[in-house]
Protein backbone atom coordinates (compact mmCIF):
# COMPACT_ATOMS: atom_id res chain seq x y z
CA UNK A 1 0.00 0.00 0.00
CA UNK A 2 2.97 2.20 0.52
CA UNK A 3 4.24 1.55 -2.65
CA UNK A 4 4.95 4.74 -5.05
CA UNK A 5 2.69 5.19 -7.64
CA UNK A 6 2.75 7.21 -10.85
CA UNK A 7 0.15 7.57 -13.78
CA UNK A 8 1.73 4.67 -15.89
CA UNK A 9 -1.70 2.64 -16.35
CA UNK A 10 -0.37 0.60 -19.41
CA UNK A 11 -2.54 0.93 -22.06
CA UNK A 12 -5.69 -1.26 -21.12
CA UNK A 13 -5.84 0.73 -17.99
CA UNK A 14 -6.55 4.22 -20.05
CA UNK A 15 -8.69 2.01 -22.22
CA UNK A 16 -11.09 1.67 -18.94
CA UNK A 17 -10.33 5.04 -17.59
CA UNK A 18 -11.76 6.11 -20.98
CA UNK A 19 -14.33 3.74 -20.82
CA UNK A 20 -15.52 4.99 -17.31
CA UNK A 21 -14.74 8.60 -18.08
CA UNK A 22 -17.27 8.39 -21.46
CA UNK A 23 -19.79 6.19 -19.37
CA UNK A 24 -20.09 9.10 -16.65
CA UNK A 25 -20.95 11.78 -19.28
CA UNK A 26 -23.46 9.11 -20.72
CA UNK A 27 -25.24 9.23 -18.04
CA UNK A 28 -25.04 12.60 -16.64
CA UNK A 29 -26.08 13.80 -20.23
CA UNK A 30 -29.62 11.53 -20.58
CA UNK A 31 -30.17 12.05 -16.95
CA UNK A 32 -29.39 15.50 -16.03
CA UNK A 33 -29.25 17.32 -19.46
CA UNK A 34 -33.72 16.64 -19.66
CA UNK A 35 -34.29 17.98 -16.21
CA UNK A 36 -31.79 20.71 -16.65
CA UNK A 37 -32.55 22.46 -19.65
CA UNK A 38 -34.93 20.56 -21.85
CA UNK A 39 -37.82 20.49 -18.26
CA UNK A 40 -40.27 22.83 -19.89
CA UNK A 41 -40.46 20.84 -22.99
CA UNK A 42 -41.61 17.54 -20.96
CA UNK A 43 -43.66 18.75 -17.79
CA UNK A 44 -41.39 21.37 -15.64
CA UNK A 45 -38.62 20.74 -13.45
CA UNK A 46 -40.33 19.46 -10.51
CA UNK A 47 -41.98 16.50 -12.71
CA UNK A 48 -38.74 15.24 -14.15
CA UNK A 49 -37.34 15.65 -10.68
CA UNK A 50 -39.89 13.27 -9.31
CA UNK A 51 -39.46 10.87 -12.05
CA UNK A 52 -35.68 11.13 -11.45
CA UNK A 53 -35.70 10.66 -8.25
CA UNK A 54 -38.56 7.68 -8.01
CA UNK A 55 -36.41 5.72 -10.93
CA UNK A 56 -33.00 5.84 -9.03
CA UNK A 57 -35.14 4.60 -6.18
CA UNK A 58 -35.74 2.15 -8.42
CA UNK A 59 -32.63 1.49 -9.91
CA UNK A 60 -31.32 1.27 -6.53
CA UNK A 61 -33.71 -1.65 -5.43
CA UNK A 62 -32.37 -3.67 -8.32
CA UNK A 63 -28.41 -2.68 -7.11
CA UNK A 64 -29.59 -4.22 -3.76
CA UNK A 65 -31.14 -7.66 -5.42
CA UNK A 66 -28.09 -7.79 -7.46
CA UNK A 67 -25.11 -6.93 -4.17
CA UNK A 68 -27.00 -10.13 -3.30
CA UNK A 69 -26.06 -12.33 -6.30
CA UNK A 70 -23.11 -10.27 -7.63
CA UNK A 71 -20.56 -13.54 -7.43
CA UNK A 72 -23.18 -15.53 -9.41
CA UNK A 73 -22.70 -13.17 -12.44
CA UNK A 74 -19.88 -15.04 -14.83
CA UNK A 75 -18.67 -11.71 -16.43
CA UNK A 76 -19.33 -8.35 -15.00
CA UNK A 77 -17.92 -7.02 -18.48
CA UNK A 78 -20.31 -8.51 -20.58
CA UNK A 79 -23.14 -7.59 -18.12
CA UNK A 80 -21.83 -3.82 -18.01
CA UNK A 81 -21.69 -4.16 -22.28
CA UNK A 82 -25.31 -5.23 -22.03
CA UNK A 83 -26.28 -2.44 -20.06
CA UNK A 84 -24.43 0.54 -22.03
CA UNK A 85 -26.21 -1.37 -25.36
CA UNK A 86 -29.59 -0.58 -23.90
CA UNK A 87 -28.41 2.80 -22.66
CA UNK A 88 -27.98 3.75 -25.82
CA UNK A 89 -31.02 2.32 -27.34
CA UNK A 90 -33.00 4.32 -24.65
CA UNK A 91 -31.08 7.68 -25.46
CA UNK A 92 -32.17 7.48 -29.37
CA UNK A 93 -35.69 7.82 -28.13
CA UNK A 94 -34.69 10.62 -25.29
CA UNK A 95 -33.20 12.33 -28.84
CA UNK A 96 -36.02 11.34 -31.08
CA UNK A 97 -39.42 10.99 -29.65
CA UNK A 98 -41.75 14.00 -29.17
CA UNK A 99 -43.37 14.75 -25.89
CA UNK A 100 -45.64 12.21 -24.35
CA UNK A 101 -45.76 9.02 -22.27
CA UNK A 102 -43.36 7.49 -24.48
CA UNK A 103 -40.53 9.92 -24.14
CA UNK A 104 -41.30 9.71 -20.53
CA UNK A 105 -40.97 6.02 -20.14
CA UNK A 106 -37.61 6.35 -22.20
CA UNK A 107 -36.31 9.12 -19.80
CA UNK A 108 -37.90 6.89 -16.66
CA UNK A 109 -35.87 3.78 -17.78
CA UNK A 110 -32.75 5.30 -18.37
CA UNK A 111 -32.55 6.90 -15.43
CA UNK A 112 -32.39 3.07 -13.57
CA UNK A 113 -30.03 1.42 -17.02
CA UNK A 114 -27.84 3.95 -17.26
CA UNK A 115 -26.55 4.48 -13.29
CA UNK A 116 -26.47 0.44 -13.74
CA UNK A 117 -24.11 0.86 -16.69
CA UNK A 118 -21.78 3.83 -15.81
CA UNK A 119 -21.34 3.76 -11.82
CA UNK A 120 -22.49 0.01 -10.67
CA UNK A 121 -20.50 -2.30 -13.04
CA UNK A 122 -17.87 -0.05 -14.61
CA UNK A 123 -17.30 0.61 -10.87
CA UNK A 124 -16.51 -2.95 -10.38
CA UNK A 125 -14.28 -3.11 -12.85
CA UNK A 126 -12.45 -0.27 -12.32
CA UNK A 127 -11.73 -2.00 -8.44
CA UNK A 128 -10.77 -5.51 -10.01
CA UNK A 129 -8.15 -3.41 -12.21
CA UNK A 130 -7.00 -0.86 -9.74
CA UNK A 131 -7.20 -1.97 -6.32
CA UNK A 132 -4.75 0.05 -4.80
CA UNK A 133 -4.38 2.90 -7.44
CA UNK A 134 -8.15 3.54 -7.73
CA UNK A 135 -8.63 7.31 -5.84
CA UNK A 136 -6.12 7.96 -8.89
CA UNK A 137 -7.96 5.94 -11.21
CA UNK A 138 -11.36 7.55 -10.32
CA UNK A 139 -10.07 11.19 -10.28
CA UNK A 140 -9.35 10.92 -13.77
CA UNK A 141 -12.26 9.24 -14.82
CA UNK A 142 -14.50 11.78 -13.17
CA UNK A 143 -13.69 14.28 -14.74
CA UNK A 144 -16.41 13.55 -16.86
CA UNK A 145 -18.66 15.26 -14.42
CA UNK A 146 -17.54 19.01 -14.44
CA UNK A 147 -16.74 18.18 -18.15
CA UNK A 148 -20.36 17.59 -18.71
CA UNK A 149 -21.42 20.13 -16.50
CA UNK A 150 -18.98 22.61 -18.65
CA UNK A 151 -21.04 21.43 -21.99
CA UNK A 152 -24.31 22.05 -20.74
CA UNK A 153 -24.44 25.65 -21.89
CA UNK A 154 -23.19 25.16 -25.64
CA UNK A 155 -25.95 22.22 -25.39
CA UNK A 156 -28.61 24.67 -24.46
CA UNK A 157 -27.50 27.10 -27.19
CA UNK A 158 -27.60 24.24 -29.88
CA UNK A 159 -30.91 23.00 -28.81
CA UNK A 160 -32.41 26.43 -29.17
CA UNK A 161 -30.15 27.66 -32.14
CA UNK A 162 -32.49 27.50 -35.19
CA UNK A 163 -35.40 29.14 -33.58
CA UNK A 164 -37.09 25.77 -32.49
CA UNK A 165 -35.96 22.53 -30.63
CA UNK A 166 -33.71 20.82 -31.91
CA UNK A 167 -33.32 18.25 -29.50
CA UNK A 168 -31.87 15.40 -31.47
CA UNK A 169 -28.79 17.41 -33.60
CA UNK A 170 -28.08 18.59 -29.79
CA UNK A 171 -27.46 15.51 -28.75
CA UNK A 172 -26.33 13.92 -31.84
CA UNK A 173 -22.37 14.91 -31.02
CA UNK A 174 -22.92 13.20 -27.27
CA UNK A 175 -24.31 10.01 -28.72
CA UNK A 176 -20.93 9.82 -31.27
CA UNK A 177 -19.02 9.68 -28.08
CA UNK A 178 -20.83 7.59 -26.38
CA UNK A 179 -20.83 4.75 -29.17
CA UNK A 180 -17.24 5.13 -29.48
CA UNK A 181 -16.32 4.42 -25.26
CA UNK A 182 -19.23 1.69 -25.42
CA UNK A 183 -17.00 -0.23 -28.42
CA UNK A 184 -13.95 0.96 -26.39
CA UNK A 185 -15.31 -1.33 -23.78
CA UNK A 186 -16.32 -4.10 -25.81
CA UNK A 187 -12.72 -4.37 -27.54
CA UNK A 188 -10.39 -3.86 -25.27
CA UNK A 189 -11.43 -4.48 -21.55
CA UNK A 190 -12.29 -7.73 -19.64
CA UNK A 191 -13.33 -8.70 -15.90
CA UNK A 192 -9.61 -8.70 -15.00
CA UNK A 193 -6.34 -7.31 -16.82
CA UNK A 194 -4.74 -10.60 -16.33
CA UNK A 195 -7.09 -12.15 -18.72
CA UNK A 196 -5.70 -9.91 -22.08
CA UNK A 197 -2.16 -9.27 -20.97
CA UNK A 198 -2.22 -6.50 -18.58
CA UNK A 199 -1.80 -6.09 -15.02
CA UNK A 200 -2.86 -5.67 -11.77
CA UNK A 201 -2.40 -1.84 -10.71
CA UNK A 202 -0.31 -1.95 -13.85
CA UNK A 203 2.08 -3.62 -11.74
CA UNK A 204 4.79 -5.86 -14.23
CA UNK A 205 6.99 -6.96 -11.15
CA UNK A 206 4.57 -9.71 -11.36
CA UNK A 207 5.29 -12.56 -13.20
CA UNK A 208 2.25 -13.56 -15.96
CA UNK A 209 2.08 -17.06 -13.62
CA UNK A 210 1.63 -15.22 -10.34
CA UNK A 211 -0.68 -13.12 -11.90
CA UNK A 212 -3.38 -15.06 -12.85
CA UNK A 213 -2.77 -17.03 -9.62
CA UNK A 214 -3.65 -14.38 -7.51
CA UNK A 215 -6.62 -13.62 -10.04
CA UNK A 216 -7.63 -17.40 -9.42
CA UNK A 217 -7.82 -17.23 -5.83
CA UNK A 218 -9.41 -14.34 -6.04
CA UNK A 219 -12.26 -14.85 -8.22
CA UNK A 220 -12.36 -18.29 -5.74
CA UNK A 221 -12.46 -16.54 -2.45
CA UNK A 222 -15.34 -14.07 -3.97
CA UNK A 223 -18.00 -17.32 -3.95
CA UNK A 224 -17.14 -17.43 0.09
CA UNK A 225 -16.67 -13.92 1.10
CA UNK A 226 -17.84 -12.97 4.57
CA UNK A 227 -18.98 -10.04 3.60
CA UNK A 228 -22.88 -10.89 2.64
CA UNK A 229 -25.32 -8.31 2.51
CA UNK A 230 -26.83 -8.44 5.59
CA UNK A 231 -23.08 -8.81 7.26
CA UNK A 232 -22.03 -5.46 5.37
CA UNK A 233 -25.39 -3.67 6.48
CA UNK A 234 -25.05 -4.78 10.45
CA UNK A 235 -21.50 -3.00 9.83
CA UNK A 236 -21.13 0.91 11.75
CA UNK A 237 -18.39 1.92 9.92
CA UNK A 238 -19.87 0.99 6.64
CA UNK A 239 -22.54 3.66 7.51
CA UNK A 240 -20.32 6.48 8.77
CA UNK A 241 -18.36 6.21 5.44
CA UNK A 242 -20.75 5.80 3.01
CA UNK A 243 -23.68 8.38 4.15
CA UNK A 244 -20.79 10.89 3.60
CA UNK A 245 -20.33 9.63 0.37
CA UNK A 246 -23.46 9.66 -0.26
CA UNK A 247 -24.50 13.24 0.51
CA UNK A 248 -21.69 14.65 -1.39
CA UNK A 249 -23.06 13.17 -4.55
CA UNK A 250 -26.61 14.37 -3.63
CA UNK A 251 -25.37 18.26 -3.14
CA UNK A 252 -23.16 18.16 -6.39
CA UNK A 253 -25.48 16.31 -8.42
CA UNK A 254 -28.95 17.92 -7.21
CA UNK A 255 -27.41 21.61 -7.76
CA UNK A 256 -26.18 20.54 -11.01
CA UNK A 257 -29.93 19.74 -11.88
CA UNK A 258 -30.86 23.23 -10.71
CA UNK A 259 -27.86 25.11 -11.87
CA UNK A 260 -29.52 27.31 -14.40
CA UNK A 261 -32.02 28.97 -11.68
CA UNK A 262 -29.56 29.09 -9.29
CA UNK A 263 -26.93 31.32 -11.16
CA UNK A 264 -30.29 33.18 -12.62
CA UNK A 265 -30.25 34.80 -9.75
CA UNK A 266 -27.16 36.49 -10.45
CA UNK A 267 -27.10 36.62 -14.04
CA UNK A 268 -26.40 39.96 -14.77
CA UNK A 269 -23.96 40.58 -11.83
CA UNK A 270 -22.16 37.29 -12.98
CA UNK A 271 -21.90 38.63 -16.80
CA UNK A 272 -18.28 39.31 -15.88
CA UNK A 273 -17.29 36.36 -16.05
CA UNK A 274 -19.67 35.39 -19.05
CA UNK A 275 -23.01 34.77 -17.34
CA UNK A 276 -24.40 31.16 -16.70
CA UNK A 277 -22.05 29.81 -19.40
CA UNK A 278 -19.18 31.85 -18.04
CA UNK A 279 -19.99 30.27 -14.50
CA UNK A 280 -20.53 26.40 -16.15
CA UNK A 281 -17.21 27.13 -17.70
CA UNK A 282 -15.80 27.46 -14.36
CA UNK A 283 -16.90 24.58 -13.13
CA UNK A 284 -15.77 22.45 -15.48
CA UNK A 285 -12.35 23.87 -15.24
CA UNK A 286 -12.38 23.60 -10.77
CA UNK A 287 -14.13 20.11 -11.12
CA UNK A 288 -11.49 18.21 -13.21
CA UNK A 289 -8.66 20.04 -11.13
CA UNK A 290 -10.64 19.30 -7.50
CA UNK A 291 -11.38 15.39 -9.17
CA UNK A 292 -7.81 14.90 -9.86
CA UNK A 293 -6.47 16.57 -6.31
CA UNK A 294 -8.45 14.72 -4.25
CA UNK A 295 -8.35 11.55 -6.02
CA UNK A 296 -4.20 11.72 -5.88
CA UNK A 297 -5.12 12.50 -2.04
CA UNK A 298 -6.99 9.46 -1.48
CA UNK A 299 -4.39 7.29 -3.40
CA UNK A 300 -1.47 8.48 -1.36
CA UNK A 301 -3.09 9.26 2.27
CA UNK A 302 -6.15 7.24 2.10
CA UNK A 303 -10.14 7.48 1.61
CA UNK A 304 -11.01 8.57 5.06
CA UNK A 305 -8.81 11.97 4.33
CA UNK A 306 -9.80 13.22 1.07
CA UNK A 307 -13.63 12.44 2.11
CA UNK A 308 -12.94 14.72 4.81
CA UNK A 309 -11.66 17.20 2.88
CA UNK A 310 -14.01 17.23 0.75
CA UNK A 311 -16.84 17.49 3.08
CA UNK A 312 -14.98 20.43 4.71
CA UNK A 313 -15.11 21.86 1.10
CA UNK A 314 -19.21 21.13 1.07
CA UNK A 315 -19.39 22.97 4.64
CA UNK A 316 -17.66 26.00 2.83
CA UNK A 317 -19.51 26.21 -0.28
CA UNK A 318 -22.83 26.16 1.87
CA UNK A 319 -21.83 28.98 4.07
CA UNK A 320 -20.43 30.92 0.85
CA UNK A 321 -23.88 30.56 -0.93
CA UNK A 322 -25.92 31.67 2.02
CA UNK A 323 -24.74 35.09 1.43
CA UNK A 324 -26.62 36.99 -0.98
CA UNK A 325 -24.30 38.63 -3.40
CA UNK A 326 -23.61 36.96 -6.76
CA UNK A 327 -19.32 37.10 -5.55
CA UNK A 328 -20.19 34.98 -2.91
CA UNK A 329 -22.32 32.48 -5.34
CA UNK A 330 -19.50 31.99 -7.67
CA UNK A 331 -16.78 31.61 -4.92
CA UNK A 332 -20.02 29.05 -3.91
CA UNK A 333 -19.98 27.18 -7.22
CA UNK A 334 -16.60 26.64 -7.51
CA UNK A 335 -15.98 24.83 -4.14
CA UNK A 336 -19.18 22.74 -5.53
CA UNK A 337 -17.35 21.95 -8.45
CA UNK A 338 -14.25 21.08 -6.09
CA UNK A 339 -15.96 18.14 -4.79
CA UNK A 340 -18.20 17.49 -7.33
CA UNK A 341 -15.83 15.31 -9.60
CA UNK A 342 -14.26 13.85 -6.20
CA UNK A 343 -17.45 13.07 -4.89
CA UNK A 344 -18.09 9.84 -7.49
CA UNK A 345 -14.36 8.98 -6.78
CA UNK A 346 -15.06 7.32 -3.33
CA UNK A 347 -18.08 4.67 -3.53
CA UNK A 348 -14.97 2.58 -5.43
CA UNK A 349 -12.14 3.72 -3.22
CA UNK A 350 -13.81 3.28 0.06
CA UNK A 351 -14.63 -0.46 -1.08
CA UNK A 352 -11.13 -0.87 -2.07
CA UNK A 353 -9.30 0.22 0.62
CA UNK A 354 -11.02 -0.60 3.78
CA UNK A 355 -11.96 -4.16 2.56
CA UNK A 356 -10.43 -7.29 1.13
CA UNK A 357 -9.77 -7.89 -2.93
CA UNK A 358 -12.06 -10.40 -2.64
CA UNK A 359 -14.72 -9.08 -0.80
CA UNK A 360 -14.83 -5.18 -2.95
CA UNK A 361 -17.61 -6.55 -5.33
CA UNK A 362 -20.10 -7.56 -2.48
CA UNK A 363 -19.52 -4.01 -0.26
CA UNK A 364 -19.55 -1.43 -3.53
CA UNK A 365 -22.22 -3.29 -4.63
CA UNK A 366 -23.81 -2.33 -1.36
CA UNK A 367 -22.33 0.98 -0.94
CA UNK A 368 -23.24 2.45 -4.70
CA UNK A 369 -26.96 1.68 -4.33
CA UNK A 370 -27.38 3.06 -0.93
CA UNK A 371 -24.75 6.39 -2.15
CA UNK A 372 -27.46 6.47 -5.06
CA UNK A 373 -30.53 6.74 -2.60
CA UNK A 374 -29.16 9.26 -0.79
CA UNK A 375 -27.92 10.80 -4.51
CA UNK A 376 -31.37 10.29 -6.09
CA UNK A 377 -33.29 12.45 -3.16
CA UNK A 378 -30.84 15.55 -4.86
CA UNK A 379 -32.76 16.98 -7.56
CA UNK A 380 -36.21 16.79 -5.86
CA UNK A 381 -34.98 17.85 -2.71
CA UNK A 382 -33.15 20.96 -4.57
CA UNK A 383 -36.30 21.79 -6.72
CA UNK A 384 -37.92 22.20 -3.25
CA UNK A 385 -35.77 24.46 -1.86
CA UNK A 386 -35.12 26.63 -4.95
CA UNK A 387 -38.82 27.11 -5.37
CA UNK A 388 -39.61 27.07 -2.07
CA UNK A 389 -40.42 30.58 0.25
CA UNK A 390 -36.97 30.84 1.15
CA UNK A 391 -35.43 30.99 -1.66
CA UNK A 392 -32.07 29.69 -3.43
CA UNK A 393 -30.61 30.33 -0.18
CA UNK A 394 -32.31 27.58 1.67
CA UNK A 395 -30.26 25.22 -0.68
CA UNK A 396 -27.00 26.31 0.75
CA UNK A 397 -28.42 26.32 4.19
CA UNK A 398 -28.91 22.15 3.82
CA UNK A 399 -25.95 22.00 1.83
CA UNK A 400 -23.91 23.13 4.80
CA UNK A 401 -25.72 21.31 7.45
CA UNK A 402 -25.46 17.99 5.52
CA UNK A 403 -21.87 18.41 5.81
CA UNK A 404 -21.31 19.03 9.27
CA UNK A 405 -23.14 15.79 9.70
CA UNK A 406 -20.79 14.14 7.20
CA UNK A 407 -17.87 15.04 8.68
CA UNK A 408 -19.35 14.14 12.25
CA UNK A 409 -19.68 10.94 10.99
CA UNK A 410 -15.91 10.33 9.36
CA UNK A 411 -14.22 11.24 12.52
CA UNK A 412 -16.30 8.36 13.94
CA UNK A 413 -15.32 5.77 10.87
CA UNK A 414 -12.95 3.49 12.20
CA UNK A 415 -10.91 1.55 9.62
CA UNK A 416 -9.02 -0.77 12.69
CA UNK A 417 -12.84 -1.64 13.64
CA UNK A 418 -13.40 -2.87 10.08
CA UNK A 419 -10.54 -4.88 11.07
CA UNK A 420 -12.06 -6.36 14.10
CA UNK A 421 -15.65 -7.00 12.19
CA UNK A 422 -13.63 -9.12 9.49
CA UNK A 423 -11.67 -10.63 12.20
CA UNK A 424 -15.32 -12.00 13.49
CA UNK A 425 -16.75 -12.93 10.40
CA UNK A 426 -14.16 -14.61 9.15
CA UNK A 427 -13.71 -16.78 12.58
CA UNK A 428 -17.41 -17.48 12.21
CA UNK A 429 -17.06 -18.85 8.50
CA UNK A 430 -14.11 -20.44 9.36
CA UNK A 431 -11.38 -18.70 7.68
CA UNK A 432 -8.06 -18.19 8.69
CA UNK A 433 -7.03 -14.60 9.83
CA UNK A 434 -4.15 -12.22 8.30
CA UNK A 435 -2.62 -8.91 8.95
CA UNK A 436 -4.17 -7.75 5.26
CA UNK A 437 -6.25 -4.96 6.63
CA UNK A 438 -3.43 -3.71 8.98
CA UNK A 439 -2.34 -0.45 8.43
CA UNK A 440 -5.37 0.81 5.85
CA UNK A 441 -5.58 4.78 6.24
Amino acid sequence: MGKKKNINFGFRGWMLIIYQAIAFVTYQVFTNYPLNILADMYGGAQTLSKVYSICAICGVIVQLVLAGVISRIKSIKTFGAVLGAVTLILGLGIMTLPPGPLWMVCYAVENVISVLYATFSIGILVGQWFPTRKGTIMGIATFAFPLANGLIGPFAVRVFSKGFPDVAGAFLPFMVIFVIGWVIGLIFIKDYPEQCGAYRDNDKSLTPEIAKGIMLKEIEDKKTSVWTLPNTLKCRDFWFITIPVGALLMFSVGMMTQSAAIIGNFEKELSFVGGYTGVMLMIMIFGCIGSFLLGVFDTRFGTKKAIQISVVIMIIAGVLGIIPNAVSLLLSMICLALFMGASSNFGVSMAAQYWRREDFSRIFTTASPIGNIICSSGPMVIAMLMYSSFGYQAIFVATAVAGVISLILLFLFSASHVKEVDDRYRTAAGKELDDALVGRK
